[in-house]
């Protein structure tokens, strides 16, 4: 099944990002070429941008002592183990005390250092990070491989705090959600939203059939279009009922 993902506000839309992002510098930090490096680098300079705003932290810090409330909340339920919640609780305490401990701007080391700034600039124009306009950057790359991803390590521990933290939101959102089949009659589903309560809405489909759902909606209300490329690439709306799969959460 292919998962597709769809936000309903703007809070949640910046936290799939962020994760998105996190995945991708994970992915290329474990490996040893300079190209590689290079791009675990690009991925850094926009997580900065993605996750230096001040009150993007506020938010998530507001999140996690929601939820701290909620299962706090919970203590007593005799359906609910005493262990596990607090792990979870001593988890999201974790994460509270380590964001909330970060002082200024999250990213400015990297912002005030004037070799990444350098970079981050060349990065935009194309071709920019040739030899002949950035040597210190040529030279890095000829380092130890093990050098390389260590000082990248280094830039890229002051977003960990955030990392753990969105992590574990998106994980106990998606946790909320209950998976439904459904069918897309005539290639198209839509559904109205009870209290506009949700956060995300989650649609799978068999990748056999072949169809790519289009979606759109807000708290209120859904729309799933279902799709199917052209041999341009252009997507064309089908009429088929298509068979899927959809978890709303909150």
């Amino acid at each position: 099944m292919i998962l597709y993902e769809h936000p309903f506000n703007e809070r949640v839309r910046t936290y799939l990002r962020l994760e998105h992002l996190f995945k991708r510098f994970e992915s290329l930090n474990l490996r040893d070429t300079p190209i590689d490096n290079h791009f675990a680098l690009t991925t850094l300079f926009e997580l900065v941008e993605a996750g230096g705003r001040t009150d993007l932290k506020s938010d998530i810090l507001k999140d996690l002592e929601r939820h701290k409330q909620q299962f706090t909340a919970l203590r007593g339920n005799p359906s609910v183990s005493e262990e596990a919640l607090d792990q979870l609780l001593e988890q999201l305490e974790r994460c509270f005390a380590g964001l909330n401990s970060a002082v200024g701007k999250i990213g400015q080391n990297i912002l005030d250092n004037e070799w990444l700034t350098a970079l981050r600039n060349r990065v935009t124009i194309p071709g920019g990070t040739c030899s002949f306009d950035l040597p210190a950057y040529h030279a890095w790359q000829h380092q130890d491989s093990g050098a390389r991803r260590a000082d990248i390590q280094r830039w890229a521990n002051v977003f960990q705090p955030m990392n753990a933290s969105v992590n574990l939101l998106m994980s106990l959102m998606r946790d909320t959600g209950t998976t439904q089949k459904m069918m897309a009659m005539g290639g198209q589903f839509q559904q109205s939203l009870a209290q506009g309560r949700f956060m995300l809405m989650r649609v799978a489909i068999d990748p056999s059939l072949g169809f790519i759902p289009e979606i759109s909606g807000n708290r209120l209300m859904i729309w799933v279009r279902m799709m199917r490329q052209d041999g341009d690439g252009r997507l064309q709306h089908c009429t088929d009922d298509v068979p899927f799969e959809m978890a709303l959460c909150v």
